[in-house]
């Protein structure tokens, strides 16, 4: 099972991947063969020595595109019209990036007749093996069958997020309730179709291959012998917060024991992990300062001349071990805009100035906080910085809140790319269970990740206000 950070990636999304590959690389070489039509010429160009690293950059460039416009999202595989508008926006994307690469450095050109042949092959692959798998829902092993032991909230949670995903090929059998009272009640589909104490005798008769604990009290109702039959009968056995720690990606606060994150493992920053993140900030912090430097001079000419001075504005945010420091961000907002007392962004925000409108969906605004990065105040990838104030209200509502302090707060982290902008008590607490799962699988692979999520989140201008 393939995880980035602890999250597990569905095995449709790997099939995918893998055959995209493939199929580009069948596409090209279909597209040589048109281009040459003789086999000893045909043979001749493919076991030319530059021919992999030609092939691997037609592969990079169209896998990139593909991953940013969409095309390894579930959902859209079963939007055809989309997905067929998608694919061609994300292949003639490639085409245009390979062509800048090929006018920098020819020696790594395809070849225009060889391009032109292959384009329309690999469309008519890719676009043919998305229409398959979205039509046929292919996967390379049976639907894990799965019993939820408990009438919990967060396992009805859990269920709702599996039935809205059928990447995760996942089909629920039911509910086993607490005192066996509820039998034939739905709660999301299926419902309830036995009691806890029945675990056993339950389990066996559905052919479960995972069974999963979500009871409202564990305390004297968690069926421990008929449990340990199941597990050494080969039948999988997890708690709800673990699985759906896997699956979605956060770590759900509902009915969530501190002895679970605890015993639970991960949370660990090595000596050389957190100094090799540290570099790796200096080293991006300073080259984007460098390269960045006429979209300042531009942004702050825009604001200066719609709104006057200041041209930045320093708020106080919470850093690293409760530490406050001053965030730089260009000013998107009218001077007045807190005249009331602080409160949150929310959509369409009419205190936000024309500039900062469009400073704001391009991400512009955030620019200056590379200042803070080298300076070490905040980190690339972290848990976004919240204000002192709100950040004592949230403690007072949220259990735990304090803890996402652990870590240096992120210019972009994994809640932001998740999840959109939070503007509520709730929406605070959702994306702490997104902090959580970071802080406990922190890693230079999930960092990438999240910083390619972040690019696509920026192009596509969603989650702004």
């Amino acid at each position: 099972m393939l995880k980035i950070g602890g999250q597990r990636v569905p095995t449709r999304t790997v099939l995918l991947l893998l055959c995209d590959g493939l199929l580009i690389l069948v596409g090209i070489l279909v597209g040589t063969a048109l281009r040459f039509h003789n086999f000893r010429i045909f043979r001749a160009y493919i076991l030319h020595p530059s021919t992999p690293y030609r092939l691997i950059w037609v592969v990079l460039a169209c896998g990139c595109a593909l991953y940013y416009f969409d095309l390894y999202e579930s959902q859209l595989l079963s939007r055809r019209r989309e997905m067929a508008v998608n694919m061609f926006q994300a292949l003639g994307t490639a085409c245009l990036a390979l062509g800048v690469l090929y006018y920098v450095d020819p020696d790594h050109t395809l070849g225009r007749g060889i391009a032109v042949l292959s384009a329309p092959v690999i469309l008519f692959f890719l676009l043919s093996w998305r229409l398959l798998v979205g039509s046929a829902g292919v996967s390379l092993h049976n639907a894990e069958t799965m019993l939820i032991v408990g009438t919990g909230s967060a396992g009805i949670a859990m269920v709702r997020e599996v039935l809205q995903r059928p990447e995760l090929n996942t089909r629920i059998v039911g509910f086993l309730d607490e005192n066996g009272e509820n039998i034939g009640k739905s709660l999301v589909n299926p419902g309830i179709i036995g009691a806890v104490a029945d675990v056993e005798k339950i389990a066996l008769n559905h052919k479960v291959d995972r069974v999963v604990l979500a009871l409202k009290e564990r305390r004297g109702q968690t069926p421990i012998k008929q449990l340990l039959h199941l597990k050494f009968a080969g039948i999988g056995v997890e708690d709800v917060h673990t699985f759906n720690e896997r699956i979605t990606g956060k770590i759900l606060l509902e009915h969530l024991s501190p002895s679970w994150l605890i015993l639970s493992g991960g949370f660990r920053k090595s000596t050389l992990m957190l100094a090799a993140k540290r570099a790796t900030d200096l080293l991006v912090a300073a080259f984007g300062l460098l390269c960045t430097w006429p979209i300042f001079l531009l942004a702050a000419l825009a604001i200066w001349l719609e709104s006057g001075r200041p041209i930045f504005f320093v708020q106080e945010r919470m850093g690293l071990k409760e530490h406050p420091f001053g965030l730089v961000k260009f000013r998107s907002m009218r001077h007045d805009a807190e005249a009331g007392g602080p409160r949150w962004a929310t959509m369409d925000d009419n205190r936000v100035t024309r500039v900062g409108r469009v400073i704001r969906n391009t991400r512009i605004d955030e620019l200056p906080q590379l200042w803070n990065v080298f300076r070490g105040e905040m980190s690339l990838v972290g848990p976004r910085p919240e204000r002192p104030f709100f950040c004592q209200l949230l403690e007072e509502k949220i259990p735990l809140y304090a803890l996402r302090h652990s870590v240096r707060p992120g210019v972009t982290g994994w809640a932001q790319v998740r999840y959109q902008y939070g503007s509520s008590v709730e929406d605070a607490k959702t994306k702490l269970e997104y902090d959580f799962f970071y802080i406990k699988h922190m890693s230079p692979l999930l960092d990438l990740a999240i910083l390619f999520e972040t690019a696509k989140v920026i192009l596509k201008r969603r989650g702004a206000q």
